[in-house]
C-alpha cells in the first residue's frame, strides 16, 4: 500500500491505496503549520483503514509550501545571483525585472562575469577564475547564504556553470547552497535565470520543510520513502527536493488532473478541479496535462520552467457570494469555510451554503439557508456552470466536442449537464482527486536542448535524445521496462547555421518500489 497527500490553500487531502485502488480517502482542513494537518490526515486514514507503519511501501506529497513562501516574499535566503556571459547580455542583468518586494525579500545582490557559449557550444568568452574569486568574496561579505549561477546557452554546454560552481564554493565554503541554471530551467536566459534565482532561495526552506514533513510521517511509525510531486505530473525524492524545491511549483493542479484521468478512465478531456478558493481548468491529452507553450509568471517574476497549462477562476467552495449581484468570488474564506459559512454557524454567504440551499450538497445545518430565495439560488448556481464553461471553452484548441470531468469537493457546485458541453463527469472518490493523482504519480527524465543537425543525420540525433531522456528517468528511480515517450517537440531554429533545431523529449516510468525502498 502507498499513501497519497495533496496540500492546499483551504483542504489537505489524503489517500491510501492498494495499486490503483483507493482503500480509504480522507479530506480535512488545512492547518496555519501544514505540517499538523499531514499528521492528522494520515490518522483520518488509520480510521478509514487499518494499516501497520510497515505496510507502507511510499508516501507521495503535493505541497504549497514552496510557492506560498514565494508569493508572501517570506523565510526566503539572501540570494546573489552569478551570470556569465560578458561581453554579452550587459544590457539586461540579472534580476531586471523582478518586484522590489522580492529583490528586498532574498537580499538580492547581481553579478556579471565572462564566460558563456554560442547556441552551438562556440565559447562567447573563457572564464576568469580570479574575477571570480572576486565576486565570490563580495557575496560572502554581504552574508549570501545561497547563489544561482546561470550561463548563456548552458543547456547546450554546462561545463562553465559547473567549473564556476567549484571556484565560488571555494571561497563561500561548504554550507552555500549553489544553485546551477542547466539544472532548472530550459533555453532562454532571462527566464532560466529567474527560475534558478527562485531555487537557490529556496533552498535553505527546502531542508526545513522536507525535514519537517518527515518528522510528521515518522512519527505515524511509517518508515517507507518519501516523494513530493513536481509540477510534470512525476516525482522526487527528499534529496532531490533538498536541491530543486521550485519543481514543486504547481504540482496541485497536476496532481488532480493525474487523479481525473485515472479516476474517470479518461486520457483525453478537459478536467475542472474546484477547491475551496479556486477552479483550475486544464486539458489530459494522453494521461498527462498539457504543458503551457508560454512563459510562466510566478510571483511577478517569469521564468519558463515545465508548468501545467492551466487556467484558474476566483469560484470555489469557500467564495464569497454577493447578496445583491450574486456574483461568486474571487474573494474566498478559504480554511476559515467550517466556521464562516452560514451552514456551519458563520456570518459569510459561500458557494458551499448556496450548494446546500439547492440540495447539491449535505453539510452543516441546512436550515441556516433554508430562507435564501430559491431563485437568487438558481441564478448563482447557472453563473457558476456559465463561468466555467467559458472557461473550458477558452482551454481548447479546436471546436470538437470534448468531454468533461469535475473534481475536488468543490465540483458539487456544477451541474450534471455543463453549457455548450453536456454530461459532466463526476468520477468515484472525485473529493480527494488530487490525493489520489500524488499517488500514482511516475518518474520522469526530460531533455530540452538545441542541436546542431547534420545533413542526413536528424533520425540518429532524435534517437540519441530519446534514450538519453529514457536514461534521465531510469537514473531518477522509473521501472526500466515501464518508461515510454510521452513527449516529444522538435522545432528548427531559423537564422541561425548549421541547421539549429531544438529538441525536447520527455520519458516517463512508473516507479520502481523495490528500489525505492
Amino acid at each position: 500500500m502507498h499513501i497519497g497527500i495533496d496540500v492546499g490553500g483551504t483542504n489537505t487531502d489524503a489517500v491510501l491505496m492498494d495499486g490503483r485502488q483507493t482503500l480509504a480517502g480522507v479530506k480535512n482542513a488545512t492547518t496555519p503549520d501544514v505540517t499538523s494537518g499531514i499528521v492528522q490526515a494520515i490518522e483520518g486514514l488509520r480510521t478509514g483503514h487499518s494499516f501497520d507503519g510497515s505496510d507502507i511501501s511510499a508516501v507521495m506529497i503535493g505541497t504549497t509550501h514552496f510557492i506560498n513562501a514565494l508569493v508572501q516574499a517570506k523565510r526566503l535566503a539572501p540570494t546573489a545571483a552569478l551570470r556569465l556571459g560578458l561581453p554579452a547580455t550587459k544590457a539586461l542583468p540579472p534580476l531586471v525585472d523582478w518586484p522590489e518586494t522580492l529583490t528586498t525579500a532574498i537580499s538580492a545582490r547581481s553579478y556579471l562575469a565572462h564566460g558563456g557559449y554560442e547556441f552551438d557550444g562556440r565559447p562567447i568568452s573563457p572564464l576568469d577564475a580570479d574575477e571570480l574569486r572576486g565576486i565570490a568574496a563580495d557575496m560572502a561579505a554581504n552574508g549570501v547564504r545561497s547563489v544561482a549561477i546561470s550561463s548563456v546557452f548552458s543547456p547546450v554546454n554546462h561545463d562553465l556553470e559547473t567549473t564556476a560552481a567549484g571556484i565560488v564554493a571555494e571561497i563561500l565554503g561548504p554550507d552555500v547552497a549553489i544553485s546551477l541554471s542547466h539544472e532548472i530551467g530550459r533555453i532562454g536566459l532571462l527566464e532560466r535565470e529567474n527560475a534558478t534565482i527562485i531555487n537557490a532561495a529556496l533552498r535553505e526552506l527546502a531542508s526545513e520543510i522536507v525535514d519537517g514533513l518527515t518528522s510528521a510521517v515518522r512519527a505515524q511509525g511509517i518508515t517507507a520513502p518519501i516523494f513530493l510531486s513536481q509540477n510534470d505530473g512525476t516525482l522526487m525524492d527528499e534529496d532531490y527536493v533538498r536541491l530543486y524545491p521550485v519543481a514543486t511549483f504547481a504540482s496541485g493542479p497536476t496532481n488532480s488532473m493525474r487523479g481525473a484521468a485515472l479516476t474517470s478512465g479518461l486520457e483525453t478531456c478537459a478536467v475542472v478541479d474546484i477547491g475551496g478558493t479556486t477552479a483550475d481548468i486544464g486539458l489530459l491529452v494522453n494521461g498527462f496535462p498539457r504543458e503551457t507553450a508560454n512563459e510562466v509568471k510566478v510571483a511577478g517574476v517569469r521564468t519558463n520552467f515545465r508548468m501545467p497549462d492551466v487556467l484558474s477562476i476566483g469560484i470555489g467552495g469557500g467564495s464569497v457570494v454577493d447578496l445583491d449581484t450574486g456574483e461568486v468570488g474571487p474573494e474566498s474564506v478559504g480554511y476559515r469555510l467550517t466556521t464562516e459559512a452560514l451552514v456551519f454557524g458563520g456570518s459569510t454567504l459561500t458557494a458551499t451554503d448556496i450548494a446546500v440551499a439547492a440540495g447539491r450538497a449535505d453539510v452543516g445545518d441546512p436550515t441556516r439557508v433554508a430562507h435564501l430565495d430559491p431563485v437568487f439560488v438558481t441564478r448563482v448556481l447557472d453563473r457558476i456552470a456559465e463561468r466555467v464553461a467559458e472557461a473550458v471553452d477558452r482551454m481548447r484548441t479546436s471546436p470538437e466536442p470534448i468531454p468533461v470531468v469535475a473534481v475536488g469537493g468543490g465540483s458539487i457546485l456544477l451541474p450534471d449537464e455543463l453549457p455548450l458541453f453536456g454530461a459532466v463527469h463526476r468520477p468515484e472518490n472525485y473529493a480527494v482527486a488530487n490525493a489520489i493523482g500524488a499517488s500514482i504519480a511516475q518518474v520522469g527524465g526530460e531533455i530540452d536542448k538545441v542541436y546542431a543537425v547534420r545533413p542526413g543525420g536528424r533520425d540518429e540525433t532524435v534517437a540519441g535524445v530519446r534514450a538519453e531522456a529514457v536514461d534521465k528517468a531510469i537514473a531518477a528511480g522509473a521501472t526500466p521496462g515501464s518508461v515510454s515517450i510521452v513527449d516529444f517537440d522538435e522545432v528548427p531554429i531559423p537564422y541561425l547555421p548549421g541547421n539549429a533545431t531544438r529538441i525536447r523529449v520527455k520519458a516517463v516510468g512508473d516507479l520502481d518500489m523495490a528500489v525505492s525502498s
